[in-house]
């Protein structure tokens, strides 16, 4: 009777709506086949720790401090930033910087496409966040969910909960996301431009000195980003080194897997009613949208900017690829390309941007960090 007595007591409706939330994040993984490796982990932990009495977050009970299993993965891998750099090295290790090297001017769309973080940023300053909070926000736009936990964890831990799933939901809607705003920014015409294809190759050395060159270079311009842009390009070094196939392998498959795993799970520590059911985590959730709806028209504007100089015009849809959502934003590009002129094939293109765009949400957030640390 005092066990039920003390479930009751401890039953609160704020559990209850993160339990419907948890199974919302499940369904929304296994039935849509959205971001399932991360969604579904994170939605079966927000269940387990919004159980009354739950044992899997640490609490105190008779007296004493008992730690929970998901509060104890939290410590060790996101307070200390463990399990997202960890990503970075499967992230870089799946990724071919090929076509972007081909065509070095698709470095500008990965560029221009972050610029819809700063803008969030001052809205989000504007409606009473302070900076830190802001920049929390504001990194969502990244569409890099690895970026945006490494952000927030440091920045607003209690805003972690919101941002990871807005980052990770907006990432697996992009196909909705993305298409209406390309269409407004755009004429059939422009929609319809064809591009050719750079014949030139890619030398094994170059493919080796990218990811050295790139960490030199952001380290030097923002420190702060060393980490972040420091994994990801070591990543993508053992890939291209092509001396550790079976490490790069490793790295694409098991650790990606089992990271991603753990990393699901540790951030539903952060997703209990007490800390979730707020109306500013509908706020941050809306804005996390503003951000990735500010990315892609920032990149599709500076298509279009650029094309004013050009002979040979880009698609200015390429430039939408610049958000980081590596490779779904690609694929709709091709998609969208494909229903307006039948002889277009855009992939290759948008995945050079796409790539760019993931260097660019990297050092977008180590600015990020060396600003406010």
């Amino acid at each position: 009777m005092t066990w039920f007595a003390d479930l009751f007591e401890a039953l609160d409706h704020r559990q209850l709506i993160m339990i419907f939330v948890g199974a919302i994040l499940i369904w929304l993984a296994t039935a849509k086949n959205y971001e399932p490796n991360l969604l579904l982990p994170m939605g079966f932990g927000t269940i387990l720790v919004n159980i009354p009495l739950s044992s899997a977050i640490t609490r105190m009970a008779e007296g004493s401090v008992q730690v929970g299993a998901l509060s104890l993965l939290f410590d060790i891998g996101i307070s200390t930033e463990l399990f997202p750099l960890l990503i970075f090295i499967a992230v870089g290790a799946m990724i071919d910087f090929t076509p972007l090297l081909t065509r070095p001017v698709l470095f500008l769309f990965g560029m221009a496409a972050q610029l819809g973080i700063f803008i969030t940023m001052g809205l989000a300053l504007m409606l009473g966040f302070d900076i830190r909070e802001a920049a929390s926000i504001g990194i969502i736009g990244a569409a890099d969910g690895p970026t945006s936990i490494y952000v927030s964890a440091r920045f607003a831990p209690h805003l972690l909960g919101a941002v990871s799933v807005a980052a990770y939901t907006y990432m697996a809607i992009v196909p909705i996301i993305q298409p209406p705003v390309i269409r407004l920014l755009t004429t059939r015409q422009e929609r319809r431009i064809t591009m050719s294809y750079s014949e030139k190759t890619v030398s094994r050395r170059t493919k080796i000195l990218f990811p050295i060159a790139v960490t030199l270079v952001a380290g030097i311009i923002a420190p702060a980003s060393v980490s972040l842009i420091g994994f990801l390009m070591f990543g993508n070094l053992v890939r291209e080194s092509g001396v550790l196939e079976r490490l790069s392998l490793a790295a694409q498959n098991e650790l990606a897997n089992l990271v991603t795993l753990l990393l699901g799970l540790s951030i539903s520590a952060t997703m209990t009613g007490e800390r979730f059911v707020q109306p500013v985590t509908l706020l941050v959730i809306a804005m996390g949208l503003v951000a990735f709806i500010l990315d892609t028209a920032a990149g599709v504007l500076a298509a279009k900017f650029l094309n004013l100089f050009l002979k040979k015009k880009v698609n200015p849809m390429i430039g939408a690829a610049g958000i980081s959502a590596f490779p779904m934003s690609a694929r709709v590009i091709q998609r969208m390309g494909k229903a307006e002129n039948r002889d277009n094939f855009l992939l290759m293109h948008a995945v050079g941007a796409n790539v760019a765009g993931q260097i660019g949400s990297v050092l977008a957030g180590g600015i990020l960090l060396a600003w406010l640390s």
